[in-house]
């Protein structure tokens, strides 16, 4: 008779607890990502997204891709090199590769040149005063930032960005790079580094930015990430397809 009853609810168990359990999960999927997005006894843990599978933006400026891990050929490691991509048919801007060292950064003292003669695809910019911080929704965002390349008006690295993607989004990583190649003990030190703009079909402006990035010398213990920025700006509506741009 035990044997019956453990019987009968092992065969309840399968048949309509799991099944129940698996529903749930699906249905609370988005609540269980944030909740791995939270701090958790005292150590951050993020929600991994792949690059074909961005979801819609959510309140934080990135999202961690494939583990936080680059995807770089060991080849070019030991390069040196600074790459940016051929404009496509549209005049839109491809992927910008780099082995960043001071050799590559601005010499001290030095400052940026004017970079207002470039006109990057979607450019169609317009003030929100109040709104965003400077008044005008787009910045010309390089790819490679200048404190890193040390590149000005280089249509090949500038791109329709929002003043959230440059300042919130894309500027605290180029900054973690420059003070990790500024730091004594690194000063001889590279990190392979690449932007690429994510642009839906043939839309003229990015929806977003992949950075990756890598510390040759020391295997990735100072500067290991990758991730997906957002081309968005809070309280802004943006066409894609050709920059205009409205309040929500």
């Amino acid at each position: 008779m035990k044997k019956k009853t453990k019987k009968q609810l092992k065969n309840i168990f399968f048949t309509f607890i799991i099944p129940i359990i698996a529903i749930v999960i699906l249905y609370f999927e988005n609540d269980i990502r944030d909740f791995l997005n939270r701090t958790y006894a005292g150590e951050e843990i993020y929600y991994s997204y792949s690059i074909e599978d961005i979801p819609e933006y959510s309140g934080e400026p990135y999202i961690i891709i494939d583990e936080n891990t680059p995807k770089f050929d060991k080849e070019d490691f030991n390069k040196e090199f600074e790459e940016y991509s051929e404009l496509d048919s549209l005049g839109r801007c491809g992927p910008a590769y780099a082995n960043i060292s001071r050799k590559t950064m601005p010499a001290d003292g030095v400052k940026r040149e004017s970079i207002s003669s470039v006109y990057p695809t979607g450019w169609k910019n317009k003030a929100y005063k109040g709104l965003v911080e400077g008044d005008y929704l787009y910045n010309r965002c390089h790819l490679i930032g200048w404190q890193l390349g040390a590149e000005n008006d280089n249509e090949k690295n500038l791109i329709t960005g929002t003043r959230y993607l440059n300042v919130q989004g894309m500027l605290p990583f180029e900054n973690m790079i420059a003070d990790y190649l500024h730091e004594k003990i690194n000063k001889k030190n590279h990190v392979l580094y690449r932007v690429t703009p994510i642009y839906e079909n043939e839309n003229l402006v990015a929806s977003g930015v992949q950075m990756e990035a890598y510390s040759v010398e020391d295997e990735g213990r100072g500067i290991c990430f990758n991730i997906y920025t957002f081309n968005v700006q809070p309280g802004i509506t943006i066409n894609y397809e050709n920059g205009e741009s409205s309040k929500n």
